[in-house]
C-alpha cells in the first residue's frame, strides 16, 4: 500500500512538472526539382541542417543522397550532436555518443 501511495505521489510530481514549450528561433529552407535544404533551430537547443540532392540523373543509379546533422541538449546538460549521410549505402550516423562497431 505504501507503494502505492509513494507511485501516485511521484505521478502527480512528474505531471505537475512544468513542460518546457520551444520556440522556433530560425527557419530556412530552399526546395528546387533536384534538391532541398533546410535548417531549423529551437529555443530549447535543438537545431537541425539537412540537404539532399539528387545524384547520377537519368541512369539506372539514379538517388537522393541526403547530409546533415541534428543536435539537441539532453538531461545531463550534455550537446549531442548527429551528423550523417544517407545514400544508396543506407542511413550513417556518426556522433561521439554513438558506438562504433567493427567490420
Amino acid at each position: 500500500m505504501k507503494f502505492v501511495i509513494l507511485f501516485v505521489a511521484l505521478f502527480a510530481v512528474a505531471l505537475a512538472a512544468p513542460q518546457r514549450d520551444a520556440e522556433t528561433l530560425r527557419y530556412d529552407s530552399q526546395v528546387d526539382p533536384l534538391n532541398y535544404k533546410y535548417i531549423v533551430e529551437t529555443s530549447d537547443g535543438k537545431s537541425v541542417q539537412e540537404e539532399g540532392d539528387v545524384q547520377d540523373l537519368g541512369t539506372e543509379d539514379e538517388a537522393i543522397v541526403v547530409r546533415g546533422f541534428y543536435q539537441y541538449i539532453g538531461d545531463d546538460g550534455q550537446t549531442y550532436r548527429v551528423d550523417y549521410i544517407a545514400d544508396k549505402y543506407g542511413y550513417q550516423p556518426q556522433g561521439a555518443h554513438i558506438p562504433v562497431t567493427s567490420k
